[in-house]
């Protein structure tokens, strides 16, 4: 039905922009980016056993493949708290356009976990990517930590990605998410129980608006975003999904220049460095899965 296909056509950009909305959430939020990660990742981690008792879905898994997940959820954990700390530090607009180089770690990362060559255009890209940070660090220095975060972030992102694709082979995105957000959650506890002023009485002491922020990121940004995708997916190209979903540092980042104009004034070089390194994105998505498509009809 033409209908139903514009409409999941439009719930995936909702999708994406729930995820360039994220970051606008880690502005507002008042608290440090560790104990707002702890607290995303466990609030969601509810709202996930919640769907996954109400959905039966089976979460019992071999001890191996748990560890190998608990070893993705720590990717996570520490992705998200660069990400956000670059975003404390920083600004919206650099965390987004360092979390875009990405796609060049994984471009790295996918051979050696796939065991497949490194494609020649991808490293190209990844030089073009290098130019594009080279250009926003040379015109940003200020903002040279959240920078750094971000492309720390990125990494880790990458990293995750690639791993939870290859876990998809064996276990359902419940059982991933399930999993991952449990070690992540315990992982940062365990730092913050040696950490001075870990689990301290100001920890647990959220602002409302904090908490109201938190409950929308650990609900619709996490747990609503994560299943919905799943449902996407079931009716839109994978094509279709991964080169939309590199529009979200766009939304992000003009989201964040209508929400915080001041904060988020960048100088021109910011953006020419940024547009550089988004359209390699968006090239590299439309080159692989353009390939993907002719394998599939070979």
């Amino acid at each position: 039905m033409p209908n139903d296909k514009l409409k999941n056509y439009l719930h995936l950009h909702v999708l994406v922009f729930i995820a360039g909305f994220t970051a606008i959430l880690g502005q507002l939020i008042t608290i440090e980016a560790i104990p707002l990660v702890w607290y995303r990742m466990l609030f969601a981690l509810v709202f996930i056993g919640l769907y996954a008792y109400f959905s039966k879905a089976n979460v019992k898994i071999p001890f191996k493949s748990i560890l190998k997940l608990s070893f993705a959820g720590i990717l996570i954990a520490l992705h998200w708290i660069t990400f956000f700390g670059s975003i404390k530090v920083s600004n919206i607009s650099i965390a987004l356009a360092m979390f875009s180089t990405g796609a060049f770690f994984a471009s790295l990362i996918e051979p050696m976990i796939y065991k497949r060559k490194i494609i020649w255009y991808e490293i190209v890209f990844g030089l073009i990517v290098i130019v594009g940070v080279y250009i926003i660090t040379q015109s940003e220095l200020k903002h040279l930590l959240g920078i750094v975060l971000g492309i720390i972030s990125a990494f880790f992102s990458s990293m995750f990605a690639v791993l939870n694709g290859k876990f998809l082979e064996k276990h359902t995105a419940t059982v991933i998410t399930f999993y991952e957000f449990i070690s992540g959650v315990l992982f940062i506890s365990v730092y913050l129980f040696f950490a001075k002023n870990g689990f301290s009485q100001i920890f647990f002491t959220l602002h409302l608006s904090d908490f109201i922020y938190l409950f929308i990121l650990a609900s619709i940004c996490t747990a609503y975003a994560f299943i919905a995708s799943v449902y996407v997916m079931r009716y839109i190209s994978p094509y279709t999904v991964v080169l939309t979903y590199n529009l979200e540092p766009i939304y992000g980042i003009v989201l964040a220049i209508i929400i915080f104009p001041e904060k988020e004034k960048m100088s021109l070089d910011f953006y020419i460095g940024a547009i550089v390194i988004i359209s390699v994105v968006l090239i590299n998505g439309i080159l692989k899965n353009t390939k993907k498509a002719k394998r599939k009809l070979s």
